[in-house]
């Protein structure tokens, strides 16, 4: 049982950033559809993406399993793998904005629904159009203070791999 649930629950690690940029990219779009016909149906398919991801990465993701099986690959760039508990715990934070409007919404408070997907969109055109994730530099201020135990993400802790890396 514990297999099988680790197999179907696993995020992966590391997460492909180009892959990453593009689910970015859809959240946009998405939260940007939302802000301009301003109908909650429109945050179901969004705040369910943020679900979806969080369990899994793009394994139950309709937008996931679009970038990951069809763009990517077509792409005729080098692709950069950063780690996966960052990008999850980003992922975490896209389905708190938009399972927040979605409850706001519900709950008759349509203008905090505007308000958490204005920010839910921000965040995702940093990634997108920048690769600076904020969940990430969240991720990275909580395990610095104690918060998140270094052993989730040890290449996150130890970041003398990634600045060889890159002096190369």
């Amino acid at each position: 049982m514990t297999a099988m649930r680790s197999k179907w629950f696993d995020f992966p690690n590391p997460v492909n950033e180009t892959s990453a940029r593009l689910v970015a990219s859809g959240a946009v779009a998405q939260g940007v559809a939302f802000l301009a016909v301003r109908q909650w149906w429109v945050l179901v398919p969004l705040a369910y993406g943020f679900l979806a991801r969080v369990l899994s990465g793009p394994r139950f993701s309709p937008l996931g399993q679009f970038v990951t099986r069809v763009v990517t690959p077509r792409l005729g760039v080098e692709h950069r793998f950063v780690p996966g508990p960052p990008k999850r715990f980003a992922q975490g934070v896209g389905l708190a904005f938009s399972g927040g409007a979605l409850v706001a919404w519900g709950l008759g408070a349509p203008v905090m629904s505007y308000v958490l997907v204005a920010g839910l969109v921000v965040a995702a055109s940093l990634e997108a159009v920048f690769a600076f994730c904020l969940g990430c530099v969240v991720f990275n201020r909580l395990m610095r203070i104690g918060l998140i135990p270094e052993d989730v993400c040890l290449e996150c802790a130890d970041i003398s791999g990634r600045l060889a890396a890159a002096t190369r």
